[in-house]
């Protein structure tokens, strides 16, 4: 079956103390890459505000709002207005003390297709999710729009290799991975841009499917003074093969754009067999969380 091309967009944008201002970029990205074709959009990971998991802070609840809140109603209506697919990245108030780092589909129509829930939530210097985040609990969720059937994993799912297959065995042509990632504040030296971007290119590779990765950039200092992120952006798209076919600078505010030829996936599924050969009756220790002995 002949599924054709697909144009995607990324916003990549360095995010202000503004809730306005942030929710007005990510608007005009949006608006620039529907004027430039670009069919499904993803915005970057709680794109309307800084990255405040930086430090605790229990007023940060604050800013959570359930999904028909102030920021998806105008991603809806934006969707809608330009008939193009949007995921919306928000911090969702789901019930007092219960928060998720979510991201909402809308349909070019301004439907809400779903909402997909950040599973795996880290905890390290400066990425303090755990105390903002509730693992999220739904299924991984295949988006089938009006363009096109795709998925989405957050920041820390993209270090994961399993729900990259699930979604690939769901029906998934692609996965967009909205992301929040820069520095290491605990090992300066360390520069982890090249082995976010392998790593994920990675899962494109052993589903052989085009996968999708959205970045932030620049410098976020904690609001109490303890010390800063500096975001890397290269926000970047793969192709079956692994392949990058898109990738934004670093540190640049910009959209990236990128085309897919969804016939590719079944030609490099036909090709390397790798959904055919692999042996689900055999990972069942996979499933078991004490650790793997011999």
């Amino acid at each position: 079956m002949d599924k054709g091309t697909i144009r995607i967009g990324m916003t990549q944008f360095a995010a202000s103390p503004s809730y306005e201002e942030n929710l007005d970029k990510a608007e005009k990205q949006i608006r620039d890459m529907a004027a430039d074709g670009a069919k499904v959009i993803c915005t970057q990971e709680l794109f309307a505000r800084r990255y405040f998991a930086q430090i605790i802070d229990y007023n940060c609840y604050d800013y959570a709002e359930p999904a028909d809140g102030p920021t998806n109603s105008r991603m809806s209506a934006l969707a809608r207005e330009l008939d193009v697919v949007i995921v919306s990245c928000f911090y969702e108030y789901a019930m007092d003390g219960v928060y998720y780092n979510s991201a909402a589909v809308f349909d070019a129509d301004g439907s809400l297709l779903g909402v997909y829930r950040k599973h795996h939530i880290p905890e390290g210097p400066q990425y303090i999710e755990k105390y903002y985040f509730t693992p999220g609990g739904s299924p991984y969720l295949v988006f089938r729009s009006k363009y096109a059937a795709f998925g989405v994993l957050i920041c820390w799912d993209e270090w994961f290799p399993e729900p990259a297959r699930i979604l690939a065995l769901k029906g998934a042509d692609f996965i967009f991975y909205p992301s929040a990632i820069g520095s290491e504040p605990d090992n300066p030296d360390l520069d982890t841009s090249q082995t976010w971007v392998d790593a994920v290119r990675a899962h494109g590779i052993h589903n052989n499917f085009y996968v999708c990765a959205c970045n932030r950039v620049g410098r976020e200092d904690a609001t109490d003074g303890s010390g800063h992120m500096e975001f890397y952006g290269r926000s970047f798209a793969s192709d079956p093969w692994g392949n990058i076919i898109a990738e934004a600078p670093r540190n640049l505010e910009t959209t990236l754009v990128a085309d897919f030829d969804l016939d590719e996936i079944k030609r490099a599924r036909d090709i390397l067999q790798f959904h055919r050969d692999r042996r689900p009756d055999s990972y069942k220790e996979l499933l078991e969380y004490e650790h793997i002995r011999k």
